[in-house]
């Protein structure tokens, strides 16, 4: 009965990889561009602006704008998914679950975000040199922004009633999440009174941990502890909105 049950769960999650990404990769390569574009445009944007010196910064800031933008970018295809095919109702009516409808789409989400992710890993190895216990903390770092962007966006999708207006969502939060937050660059480049606008964006708290930990900038065991509780609570707090916030049955 259990090895029936994984199996069943992994058919399902399959089914939303194969639905909401290899069809799209392998059908229209060309909107893999806009996954890559974004991310990859403002690595060379702060290279070049920096003459160099911020490129370990803008590397870890690209991983963080492409996961949190992977989970971002769920809300749009949930939507769609949702509103133009009906395929939540579907879904509601069958034996799956939310959380495997929602991790199988979020798997999709980061398959079909993995040549940025590739490309940004290679030059992560070439040009950040840390140890694998630093690397690891970096990667629980962006799982934890993917997370908290997926549990976001699921609440958005279940009461979005349209496309066009997820689009918007979507925008919105991933530009004030992972573009106007100093992701990129060290937050000390910010003026002084405009930091603790900075301080609102739990990328801010995930790029400070992911920089100290690449040993591009140094805090002190107090703050690096402080934004580790911050990242973790506003993790739990988008979860929270994606369970209590999300309707899923009122469709």
């Amino acid at each position: 009965m259990g090895l029936d049950k994984m199996s069943r769960l992994g058919s399902q999650i399959l089914a939303s990889v194969l639905v909401n990404a290899v069809y799209e990769m392998k059908n229209y390569p060309v909107v893999l561009i806009n996954t890559m574009l974004a991310p990859l445009s403002f690595l060379i944007l702060i290279f070049f602006v920096s003459g160099g010196k911020l490129l370990g910064e803008a590397i870890l800031g690209g991983l963080i704008m492409t996961m949190f933008q992977s989970g971002a970018s769920l809300q749009a295809d949930l939507s769609h998914l949702k509103n133009n095919f009906r395929l939540q109702e579907m879904v509601v009516g069958s034996p799956t679950c939310s959380s495997v409808y929602v991790s199988g789409m979020a798997i999709s989400e980061l398959i079909y975000s993995s040549p940025s992710l590739l490309i940004l890993s290679i030059l992560f190895a070439l040009y950040i040199h840390v140890s694998a216990l630093q690397v690891v903390g970096i990667i629980i770092v962006l799982f934890l922004i993917f997370l908290a962007s997926v549990a976001l966006s699921f609440a958005f999708a279940t009461i979005s009633s349209d496309i066009v207006q997820s689009f918007a969502f979507s925008r919105l939060i991933t530009t004030l999440f992972s573009t106007i937050a100093p992701v990129y660059y060290p937050i000390t480049l910010i003026p002084e009174p405009y930091r603790y606008i900075a301080y609102l964006s739990p990328t801010t708290y995930a790029a400070q941990i992911s920089h100290h930990l690449g040993g591009l900038t140094q805090v002190s065991m107090g703050v690096f502890a402080f934004d580790w509780v911050i990242l973790l609570a506003f993790t739990a707090l988008f979860l929270w909105v994606g369970i209590k916030g999300s309707r899923w049955r009122e469709v």
